[in-house]
């Protein structure tokens, strides 16, 4: 696809289904594109990004898969636009920088943590689950190699639960730069930041909550603050399923030795380093990665069902009453067209 889009295209499409869940204050949780566009294999990646909305609908929970379809940043994918996005060849990656060109172009992409998150916001949708965020690279003193994930978390107010950053990056550097962005850090049952692959990555951070009940009550605080950026929860993975953190140190020495070596820097360093890991752990590290998607959507689906019964007690009404868009402050955004077919 290479024409311009139409310019009576939407800006954001969002479904009917998410719409309307968000109008009546229904949970909703945000899901990205890029873990079936680009990182998982065929035909796992269908396969996990059908079983984690299946999983949120199965606990009353509406899924919004977010991506971007010919052209059109699209909040609640349908299961057909999935399918095709999970075995389309070449689609873009999409970060927030990316949306205005991929969308002028028509093209199909799959949307970072960045672009998830401010389109989540766009709709309304307050809650995104992740696997892990990006962050600062290793020699990003010299490279300025900073994910966009950062900046635009602490400008877009929605939480979002990670089992903390890719263990490719420099972690101690990226907390420290999350600090300066004002981007509060909170660990789920543990002040032992995670690194993604294995459960402490060796970091404290300063404040932890114990339910998805204390975890909306601090997105309620920082909503009546009026703040602008986001919370992240930090999820780690069962210590059962983790890589051994011993091998998994071994593995980032060799794979950032050769990354170097053939000379991979920049947007592919991180599915360079990535696929090594898969790799060199013989498909282990897969294994990992879908456990942890797993237990930040399961998450995800308990702070947003939280946030709704909290809102809805607050309002003195039952979750899912139509009581008007939310405020600004709580996650409104401009308005977005909604589909009208199913």
């Amino acid at each position: 696809m290479t024409g311009l889009q139409p310019s009576t295209a939407p800006a954001v499409q969002v479904s009917e289904e998410v719409a309307r869940a968000v109008a009546d204050g229904r949970p909703v949780v945000a899901l990205e594109s890029t873990i079936f566009t680009h990182g998982l294999p065929r035909p796992r990646n269908l396969a996990v990004a059908l079983e984690a909305e299946q999983r949120l609908r199965a606990a009353g929970v509406v899924p919004a898969t977010i991506g971007v379809h010919a052209g059109v940043p699209t909040v609640g994918l349908s299961t057909g636009q999935i399918t095709e996005l999970s075995a389309a060849e070449g689609l873009d990656k999409v970060s927030l920088r990316d949306l205005p060109v991929v969308a002028a172009f028509g093209r199909h992409g799959g949307t970072t943590v960045a672009a998830t998150a401010f389109l989540a916001h766009r709709a309304g949708v307050r809650v995104f689950s992740t696997g892990g965020l990006g962050g600062v690279h290793f020699g990003a003193s010299e490279s300025f190699d900073e994910s966009a994930d950062m900046t635009t978390l602490a400008a877009t107010p929605v939480t979002v639960i990670s089992a903390g950053v890719k263990s490719i990056l420099d972690i101690r550097a990226t907390l420290e730069r999350f600090e300066t962005y004002n981007v509060p850090v909170i660990g789920y049952r543990t002040r032992k930041y995670p690194g993604f692959y294995v459960t402490d990555s060796g970091h404290e951070i300063n404040f932890s909550v114990d339910s998805p009940e204390q975890a909306a009550r601090v997105i309620e605080c920082r909503d009546r603050l009026a703040l602008p950026q986001a919370v992240l929860i930090a999820n780690p993975v069962d210590p059962a399923k983790q890589l051994p953190p011993e091998e998994l140190d071994g593995i980032l020495a060799r794979a950032r030795a050769e990354a170097e070596r053939q000379g991979v820097t920049g947007n592919a360093s991180t599915p360079f380093l990535l696929d090594f890991i898969q790799r060199d752990t013989g498909g282990r590290s897969l294994e990992v990665n879908v456990e942890v998607y797993r237990g930040n959507v399961r998450l995800g689906g308990e702070i947003a069902t939280a946030l709704a019964v909290g809102a809805a007690g607050a309002a003195g009404a039952s979750p899912g009453v139509p009581s008007g868009a939310p405020s600004d402050a709580s996650g409104a955004a401009p308005a977005v067209a909604a589909e009208t077919g199913a």
